[in-house]
């Protein structure tokens, strides 16, 4: 039986995947360390929003996760991206002309913003010069939507970012105006279908609307660490659950998407 383990903190994404798990039959644990407690015994974990949380217990388990790999935006072909990308280093990334919107391809080490040049970048005795980094031709995004992707089939989907803000409203929903999902879901079920494009079993892709040029892929996180937004969290639970794989369940491509930190 699958067992979802959630973190000390009790968020909005938590509290709906714990109810949603309930439902499904699966068991609970919130963790209170970075370890089950004493005696608690899980034979197929599942995690969610936590990263570290997950990265460290599922060692400890045995457990392998799936996630995209840092340069995966890169491999996308043009069509899907709609302005130049490239993956780089934070030290080859100060040299870099502008305006240009860098962002860490792994953590939030630096601010993920436009800058002038790449010479803005934090100081290179502050970071690893050698931290992988994204870089891309400065585009606005009008709306993101989140997408939660399990076998290259989209399970549920949910307005992210509007406008640069968050898009959930001061009552907890996520609205849209009529039509927009469907644009959302036409185009990321279009990405999904296309033979060009290398996902991982489980995973999470957010799309978003370009101003003056159409949809694009934004980014690929991993399911286990991404939140569910206005997501359906029952549609989740299956893309959790396959993000988190035994090593007698891990296929011959689950094993070319093997967290490797």
């Amino acid at each position: 039986m699958p067992t979802l383990l959630l973190s000390p903190r009790y968020t909005p994404d938590s509290i709906a995947l714990w109810h949603a798990a309930i439902d499904a039959g699966w068991g609970v644990e919130r963790l209170h360390g970075w370890r089950l407690p004493e005696g608690v015994a899980v034979d197929e974990p599942v995690f969610s929003d936590e990263p570290l949380l997950a990265l460290m217990v599922a060692e400890g388990l045995g457990a392998h996760l799936l996630e995209p790999t840092l340069d995966w935006l890169t491999t996308l072909p043009a069509r899907h991206l709609r302005r130049p990308v490239q993956f780089t280093t934070l030290e080859r990334a100060r040299s870099l002309p502008g305006p240009v919107f860098l962002k860490p391809a792994d953590d939030k080490c630096f601010p993920a913003r436009v800058y002038a040049s790449g010479a803005e970048l934090p100081a290179l005795d502050a970071l690893d010069p050698s931290t992988p980094t994204l870089a891309s031709g400065p585009v606005s995004f009008e709306v993101e939507y989140r997408g939660f992707v399990a076998d290259r089939k989209l399970h549920t989907m949910s307005p992210y970012v509007r406008g640069g803000d968050i898009a959930r409203d001061a009552h907890g929903d996520w609205p849209a105006p009529p039509g927009e999902p469907d644009e959302a879901r036409a185009y990321l079920d279009e990405l999904l279908a296309d033979p060009a494009v290398d996902v991982p079993a489980a995973t999470v892709i957010d799309v978003g609307r370009i101003a003056g040029v159409g949809w694009a892929v934004v980014e690929a996180n991993p399911a286990w660490g991404a939140g569910i937004c206005g997501c359906d969290p029952h549609a989740v639970l299956p893309v959790l659950r396959r993000a988190c794989r035994s090593a007698a369940e891990l296929t011959a491509d689950d094993r070319r998407w093997l967290v490797a930190r």
